[in-house]
Formats: structure tokens, C-alpha cells, sequence
């Protein structure tokens, strides 16, 4: 009995420590982490932000954050939306305003412009009428999309919301049927990163 009792300890302990083991947080140096100059060589997502009117800077900085993760092309800074190098971008982007590549446009209809005669198909990221739902939307194979997103408060502006080819709403089911922006690019980036054909 003492003798069971024993190798049913050491079978829970060994369990343990196998459990553990799968389980270990991994070091900074084991992540496959890409040098700029490596993000800067990679094939990128076919995505590029727009960032239309956005107020805080802290925003703006964890947006740049976000397009690194995906290896998204482009951030397009349009309006009011603040431009790196500034401290309060500097401090949430964490060195990726040195990996993604950026453009600052007076106006969100010139980056629009531009991107239309680049081929790019322009999603609102935005609730309003006849949009798609964010699970809905199909990632074409070949065909490049550029995301924008609004003001904290307003949103993407109508004129804006006019030039899209197509309207992207996240399902909300709460009280509240708003998201900070940066929760709404990571959502989006990863819902259309996987529907990828």
C-alpha cells in the first residue's frame, strides 16, 4: 500500500513538472523576434491603416505597435492624428515607428485618393448602415485593403465613410457599442489576417 501510495505521488509529481514545463513563459530571446531591418525585407499583410482625425497620441503609438505584430504595410496619419517622433507615441509604439513605415496626409480624403490609384479596396471601420459584419468579410486573394480607423468620439467621418468600398462593423453585445480604436485595429487585424485565402 505504502509502495502505491508512493508511485502515485511521484506520477502526480512528474505531472506536475511536465505541466510546468509546457507551461513556461518564454524569454524575450526565444520569441523569433525580426530585426527592423528583417521587418523592413518581410512580405507585409495586404493591409494598410488610416488613422482619420485620431486625438490621442497614446493611441496613435499602440496603433503602431499593433501594425508591427501584423506586418502591416503602412500606417496613413490623416488630420489632427499626431506624427512620431513625439514622446507619447514614442512610449506605447515601443520602437515600431522605426519598423512600420508611415505617411502623414492634411487631409483623410488625399490618403484615400492616393490609395484608390495604388488599387487599394478602402474599408470603414465603422457601424452604419449596410455594413458587413467583421466575420462576414472575406479577404480576396490578391486584392489590397486599406482600414480606416476614426475619431475616438465621431468615428470615421461621413465624407470619409462616402469614398469606402466597403463598411466593417465588430459585433457588440454589451451597453456600451464602442471599443477603444487600438482594440478595434488588433480585432480587425486579426479576424482579416485569418480569413487570409
Amino acid at each position: 500500500m505504502i509502495f502505491a501510495d508512493y508511485k502515485i505521488k511521484t506520477i502526480k509529481g512528474f505531472l506536475i513538472i511536465f505541466a510546468q514545463k509546457r507551461m513556461r513563459k518564454l524569454q524575450n530571446r526565444e520569441l523569433g523576434r525580426k530585426s527592423i531591418a528583417q521587418f523592413k525585407k518581410s512580405k507585409k499583410s495586404p493591409f494598410v491603416i488610416v488613422l482619420d482625425n485620431i486625438r490621442s497620441q497614446s493611441n496613435v503609438g499602440s496603433v503602431f505597435r499593433t501594425a508591427d505584430a501584423f506586418l502591416t504595410e503602412c500606417i496613413y496619419l490623416c488630420g489632427i492624428t499626431s506624427r512620431p517622433p513625439h514622446r507619447e507615441i514614442q512610449k506605447t509604439a515601443l520602437g515600431a515607428t522605426e519598423s512600420v513605415e508611415w505617411k502623414y496626409f492634411k487631409k483623410t480624403s488625399e490618403a484615400i485618393s492616393e490609395l484608390k490609384s495604388r488599387g487599394y479596396k478602402i474599408v470603414g471601420i465603422e457601424q452604419a448602415e449596410e455594413s458587413i459584419d467583421l466575420e462576414d468579410f472575406e479577404v480576396q486573394k490578391g486584392v489590397k485593403y486599406a482600414l480606416i480607423f476614426g475619431h475616438e468620439v465621431n468615428g470615421v467621418d461621413q465624407d470619409v465613410l462616402n469614398e469606402c468600398d466597403y463598411v466593417i462593423e465588430i459585433p457588440q453585445f454589451g451597453t456600451k457599442h464602442s471599443f477603444n480604436i487600438v482594440v478595434s485595429a488588433g480585432i480587425v487585424l486579426w479576424e482579416l489576417s485569418k480569413s487570409k485565402k
